[in-house]
């Protein structure tokens, strides 16, 4: 019969992940921030959740950075090259 899968570890280890690929890909990180504070409220570990956490307002913050730089640079790039 398989293992049983410890979900504080993993929970925990996606909490790193979140982190470290919110500043590179804040869309995954998202995602696994999301995926890792869900694994963390089940197995009841405050150290996973506060990783996860911490991962999920980063990939947010630099989501939003990401659109209002979009919307700059696009509404620059408009006023560079009138139609």
């Amino acid at each position: 019969m398989a293992e049983k899968i410890d979900l504080s570890s993993v929970s925990y280890v996606l909490g790193i992940l979140s982190i470290v690929f919110a500043f590179f890909q804040p869309f995954p990180g998202l995602i696994l921030g999301i995926i890792g504070y869900s694994q963390s409220r089940k197995s009841g570990v405050s150290k996973a959740r506060k990783l996860n956490i911490i991962g999920i307002i980063v990939s947010v913050v630099f989501i939003i950075v990401l659109l209002i730089s979009i919307l700059f640079y696009s509404s620059e790039l408009n006023s560079l090259f009138p139609q």
